[in-house]
């Protein structure tokens, strides 16, 4: 069988007009990423990364530290959802930047402020609502093609690492183990970064072997989901 590991960038930027940076910790993260593959002897026969700066970024960091030099191909299909206009279609007021921040600061506990609005927007996202350029159908739908593409040439034995978000995996996690796309919501927000999801490719199509896999964070102060 083929093997494609779905690995979660590292940590992004929260908070900081440009999120798609990583975060000095999301650039420690990466390391430690790329050291653990080493450790297991993971030597992928394809890399392939979103469009996302998050993603080549983590991918260059623990490509280095894994010793691998490798070619990098980009799938935009495994670019994470538009989050900004998920938050805006939800709450207007909130493309305006200061007004996002202010309304958490009032809180006095802005980031579990954050996550319980953003939970509420993927919600509504997830059930259809209007003002998105993509919509969840079309997301979920996206992110399982491009899995499939990778998967399809994926010869037996052969390994591909695949640098994508925490949307796309949870999108193809869910569909892969439930047929459908209930589950984002409960998968989603529990993606750790840098964590790996295993998924084999075969006679009887995908199967997911392992999910959100984040043993080399354990014992470390560098476990994240945001």
């Amino acid at each position: 069988m083929g093997t494609v590991y779905l690995i979660r960038h590292a940590q992004a930027s929260f908070g900081k007009s440009d999120y798609d940076r990583l975060s000095p910790l999301g650039e420690r993260q990466a390391v430690r990423l790329g050291e653990t593959l080493a450790a297991r002897g993971v030597k992928p026969d394809l890399v392939v990364t979103g469009a996302m700066q998050r993603h080549a970024r983590t991918a260059s960091l623990a490509l280095t530290a894994a010793g691998l030099a490798t070619d990098v191909e980009v799938d935009e299909g495994f670019n994470e959802f538009d989050h900004d206009q998920v938050i805006v279609a939800h709450k207007p007021a909130y493309k305006r930047r200061a007004v996002l921040l202010a309304d958490l600061a009032r809180t006095g506990h802005p980031t579990r402020a954050f996550q319980e609005m953003f939970s509420a927007a993927t919600e509504r996202w997830t059930q259809g609502g209007d003002g998105y350029t993509e919509s969840f159908t079309d997301f979920c739908d996206r992110s399982e093609a491009a899995v499939r593409r990778v998967a399809a040439r994926t010869g037996k034995g052969e390994t591909v690492l695949v640098f994508t978000s925490g949307g796309p995996i949870a999108a193809v996690v869910g569909r892969l183990w439930s047929g459908g796309d209930a589950l984002w919501l409960r998968l989603n927000p529990v993606t750790i970064n840098t964590a790996i999801t295993k998924v084999v490719s075969g006679r009887s199509g995908l199967t997911v072997v392992s999910y959100n896999e984040h043993g080399h964070l354990d014992g470390t102060d560098e476990l994240t989901y945001r």
